[in-house]
């Protein structure tokens, strides 16, 4: 509410209003109270006009808050016939969870994205509503395409397309797979700052329950060792973990071969010519380290010390040599105190081998360290119970 005012030849009048918007939706104003004229204020209150205006806007704002404290107060009144009978043909209970995620997919603009992809193609269906309608299903309610087709009937905005649909629509995003990861990638920007600085790359792969190969889906590694015909997928995450793109590959095929493909579709469609290569050992080939030497890139990997040249792997494991992390001081990672064992210690040496002159650091954590040995401890201690006792089986 505020304070407005009329004037006259003979006087100036002051008021309590409020706005509000009415049944056609156009915003208008209404008046609470008159307060009075400017004479008779100044006569009552004893001031002049400044002093008038201070006390009307004070007055509005004690009518303000007991407004809101009247409305949040407000009994609602619901009409209820206890011999009325339901209607069981109409859907009386609604899903809205989804709402709070269409803020988030309406701001990486995936609407527009479907707009683009359907003005490639001639199919009549809502491309934006199933997209949509997975995507919300998959994080509230994972499930079957078919499962989650009737879970979206329950939305507070049920779909108008048919399941069919929903199949037909997965070859169109299947083909469309690139652009879509591309675009979500630059629009995610208007939803905040991206650390692509730093980007980690795995993969892992998933099982299908068929007995026979069937296209990409081939027999191979199964990261859950089962006997079926699995298809891969490599993943890049920004260095807050948040998905970048990501990429699916036959269940026979190397793991090490994933990575050109991928991180060259990223330096061409997505923009990003400068950051850190991040992976484990498996990824960490020769080919990919020297790939991710070039232009601005750079890779931080993880090494065997068992694979490394005799020479390197006595140096790693020599105890000597080791800086606290903190302040670069040289430590002698044996004698450490209780308040040493807090930090983190590193050496580091030029390593240089066919490809590539590099840098091999080694890391020493005294709190890790710990808790490996009591691994160990627990794993020694189980075998010889298992000795002791002749069998074979876990105790």
């Amino acid at each position: 509410m505020r304070v407005t005012t009329s004037k006259s030849k003979n006087s100036e009048s002051f008021y309590i209003t409020q706005s509000y918007t009415n049944s056609q939706g156009k915003s208008t104003s209404k008046t609470i109270r008159k307060l009075g004229t400017l004479a008779e204020l100044s006569k009552r209150l004893h001031t002049d006009r400044d002093g008038v205006l201070a006390w009307a806007n004070e007055q509005a704002r004690l009518e303000t808050a007991s407004y809101k404290s009247e409305k949040e107060d407000a009994l609602v009144m619901v009409p209820f016939h206890s011999n009325k009978l339901m209607d069981y043909h109409k859907q009386k209970l609604f899903t809205g969870g989804y709402l709070f995620l269409q803020s988030i997919y309406y701001g990486l603009k995936m609407d527009s994205i479907c707009r683009k992809i359907k003005s490639r193609y001639k199919f009549e269906y809502d491309l934006n509503a199933i997209l949509s309608d997975l995507i919300y299903t998959r994080v509230l309610v994972p499930s079957s395409k078919s499962s989650s087709f009737r879970t979206a009937k329950q939305f507070l905005e049920p779909p108008t397309y048919r399941l069919h649909d929903v199949y037909r629509a997965l070859s169109v995003l299947a083909r469309e797979m690139d652009f879509i990861q591309a675009e979500v990638y630059k629009n995610s920007f208007f939803l905040g700052s991206r650390n692509d600085r730093i980007l980690y790359y795995d993969c892992t792969n998933y099982y299908f329950e068929i007995e026979q190969e069937d296209g990409d889906k081939k027999y191979g590694k199964s990261k859950e060792h089962r006997p079926n015909p699995i298809i891969q997928m490599g993943l890049f995450t920004d260095g807050d973990g948040l998905p970048l793109a990501f990429s699916l590959f036959p269940g026979n095929q190397s793991e090490q071969k994933s990575l050109k493909p991928l991180e060259t579709r990223i330096l061409q469609q997505f923009g990003c010519e400068k950051f850190i290569y991040c992976s484990d050992a498996g990824l960490a080939s020769e080919d990919n380290r020297a790939f991710n030497h070039m232009g601005q890139r750079s890779f931080i990997v993880t090494q065997s010390i068992k694979k490394l040249p005799a020479e390197d792997r006595t140096w790693a494991l020599d105890r000597n040599g080791f800086k606290r992390l903190s302040d670069d001081a040289s430590m002698d990672i044996t004698k450490l105190s209780e308040e040493d064992k807090d930090q983190l210690y590193y050496k580091e040496e030029p390593f240089t081998t066919k490809k590539l002159h590099q840098r091999l650091i080694i890391t020493y954590s005294p709190k890790y360290a710990s808790y490996q040995k009591a691994v160990r401890a627990e794993q020694i201690a189980r075998a010889e119970k298992m000795v002791a006792n002749g069998t074979l089986k876990k105790q």
